[in-house]
């Protein structure tokens, strides 16, 4: 706040002093423009003479003006889209205009602190290069995954500065014509050129700046050349001309933000025309141009794609992080949300805020909104005018999951599905020390019959070995659940089995939890690339070594559903009369289960669920979650 203050304060007067110095001087021009326009006007008036005196148009004019009004208009039409292609496609925002402050700004922790102070000294840049001698930033990288807040941190820091926003998004530079995306890219930074010696600074800001500005040369070490010469095929230096021109224009263009302008270019030429007839000591000097206060922000989510020489000292020279928020940024957040939102005062217990930010791990602020407009529009759908707790749990269940779709199962099959996922539910509750059951249901969403959603009760970064054990134990729950009670599994597990082989994969190929620490990541990808899933199971002794996890695993799920059959027995009937078990009505189930309660099973069961796709694309993730069946 401290730092807020300041920028409120004494280095709001560089900007405000430039705005009322050209301010003056535009007031001048227009004097000296209009003064003899004026002083002629009351010279004709005077002399009783006409003001504007009407021409006179010939006879024949009738047969020649609609001709040449035509070839006016064809001229117009070929003429007009030819310079408007070539205009620099931002949008601009006066301060007046952006709604959003530093104190909108939330979650953001220590990164809105070095956003602050970058801010701190754009507005005091004369200070910070002329009396202390320093460079002031040019330019800022915002990098982070979508939604994490890039473009509200942007306009906050126009509004603060009280400087225009010049906003453009980076696609919008691309054109069909040969040469418009460079001359769109010069007219972008003259209008911003222009607006900061015209309002004492300018911010601009170039939104997914990857799609103009990614590496030059190819594909990196591996280049399209090698891919061609591979395949027998000629290259041409042009391919990549398009993109490296781009590039290069971009560059060049970050290095001019204090070219002169036409009135100092011109006073400088006809300066040294006349210095070539003067001795060197009598020389007119040279007009330099005052440094244009301008800061450009670029944004994007794959700063590892852009090319290096953006980044160097004087471009893009600062890089923030924009990460999802932790679980106290979380809070900060939905309590800065709750505020502007219809909702029920019990939402604001700490209780109830504490379990809102343990369940929304991974939520970027852009998604938190979403959850809770989410959830108004359900409580508005019911005729209420406030959101509840119920209201959110159930929009997070439609935005992470999907929008229930009620199915007519046949007895049999509802009656599998209930013991599917109801064998996930008893092995997360006995293995998973560290997870919390959220939702058990066997309303179908999207392509999941039923799901069992739990999240970890603490956040954390990291696995165990015995948490990756028991990922994979959970997955194996609804396929063992169903052979102790039918005898048999059918195609329910698929989904199941490929997220438990997954987990088994890392395990063995890049975690050293196998029988070999060697690491399968070491090795390249090829010409046709391959992942770590490709690389274990195409190794006979590593194959081997995931389905020896995968089959001990299976044989201890077994062991434990078949001394807590109970439990499945208990949560299988309470998901057949309720259809869906939320938060402490899945404990209540489990903790009033009797031991000696059994029910009969039936002798067959179909399984109608579709085949899911089981190929394989990408490196195995680590599981946060895990054990629903999609």
């Amino acid at each position: 706040m401290l730092i807020t203050r300041r920028i409120k304060g004494d280095h709001m007067l560089n900007v405000a002093g430039h705005k009322e110095r050209y301010r003056l001087r535009r007031l001048r021009r227009l004097a000296m423009v209009l003064g003899p326009i004026a002083a002629w006007v009351w010279w004709r008036l005077l002399t009783d003479r006409e003001i504007v005196p009407l021409p006179t148009l010939p006879e024949n004019a009738g047969l020649w003006i609609p001709f040449a009004l035509l070839f006016l208009l064809i001229g117009v039409i070929m003429i007009v889209p030819m310079l408007v292609n070539g205009r620099s496609p931002h949008v601009i925002f006066m301060p007046e205009q952006i709604e959003v402050g530093f104190d909108d700004v939330k979650g953001l922790g220590d990164v809105l602190g070095e956003v602050q102070h970058t801010l701190q000294v754009f507005l005091d840049h004369r200070k910070f290069s002329g009396q202390l001698g320093g460079r002031p930033r040019r330019g800022v990288l915002f990098e982070g995954p979508p939604g994490t807040g890039k473009t509200h941190v942007a306009k906050a820091m126009a509004k603060e500065a009280g400087v225009p926003y010049l906003f453009v998004s980076s696609t919008s530079f691309q054109s069909m014509w040969y040469g418009m995306t460079g001359r769109k890219i010069r007219a972008f930074f003259k209008a911003l050129r222009k607006t900061a010696r015209r309002d004492g600074g300018a911010i601009g800001f170039l939104e997914e700046i990857d799609a103009i500005g990614t590496k030059r040369g190819g594909l990196g070490e591996f280049s399209a050349g090698k891919v061609a010469a591979a395949l027998g095929r000629e290259t041409s230096p042009s391919m990549s001309e398009g993109v490296g021109g781009v590039v290069n224009e971009l560059l060049v263009q970050m290095q001019s933000f204090d070219e002169p302008t036409t009135g100092i270019k011109i006073r400088n030429w006809m300066g040294g025309r006349v210095n070539r007839f003067l001795p060197y000591a009598r020389r007119i000097k040279m007009k330099m141009p005052e440094p244009s206060n301008i800061l450009l922000i670029g944004a994007t989510n794959r700063a590892e794609s852009l090319d290096p020489a953006l980044l160097r000292p004087g471009r893009f020279d600062r890089i923030l992080h924009f990460d999802t928020p932790s679980r106290s940024a979380r809070r900060e957040l939905i309590e800065y949300f709750l505020a502007r939102k219809a909702h029920d005062p019990t939402l604001d217990n700490e209780a109830t805020l504490d379990e809102l930010s343990a369940s929304t791990m991974g939520y970027t602020p852009a998604s938190l909104e979403r959850l809770f407009d989410e959830a108004l529009l359900l409580s508005l759908r019911e005729g209420r005018e406030a959101f509840t707790l119920p209201d959110v749990r159930r929009a997070r269940m439609e935005v992470e999951i999907g929008l229930a779709q009620p199915t007519e199962y046949t007895h049999a099959e509802r009656n599998t599905i209930a013991t599917h996922e109801a064998g996930h539910a008893v092995v997360a509750h006995l293995v998973g020390e560290s997870r919390r059951l959220e939702v058990l249901s066997i309303i179908k969403r999207r392509s999941a019959l039923g799901l069992l959603a739990h999240s970890p009760t603490e956040e954390r970064f990291t696995n165990t070995a015995t948490e990756l054990v028991a990922s994979i134990q959970i997955s194996m729950g609804g396929m063992v659940a169903e052979e102790i009670f039918f005898g048999e599994s059918g195609s329910g597990p698929a989904g199941d089995l490929k997220a438990a082989t997954d987990v088994a994969v890392v395990m063995v190929g890049s975690l050293g939890l196998g029988d070999s620490l060697i690491s399968f990541n070491t090795l390249e990808g090829g010409l046709l690339g391959g992942n770590i899933a490709n690389k274990v199971l195409g190794d006979k002794a590593s194959r081997a070594a995931v389905d020896r996890i995968l089959e001990e695993n299976k044989d201890a799920v077994t062991r434990l559903l078949s001394a807590n059959r109970h439990l499945v027995e208990a949560l299988r009937d309470a998901l057949l009369k309720y259809e869906e078990l939320i938060d402490d009505e899945i404990l209540e189930v489990l903790n009033g289960a009797d031991p000696i309660n059994k029910v009969a099973a039936p002798g067959v069961v179909v399984d109608l669920r579709p085949q899911p796709d089981i190929t394989h694309e990408g490196p195995a993730p680590l599981p946060t979650g895990g054990g629903s069946d999609k």
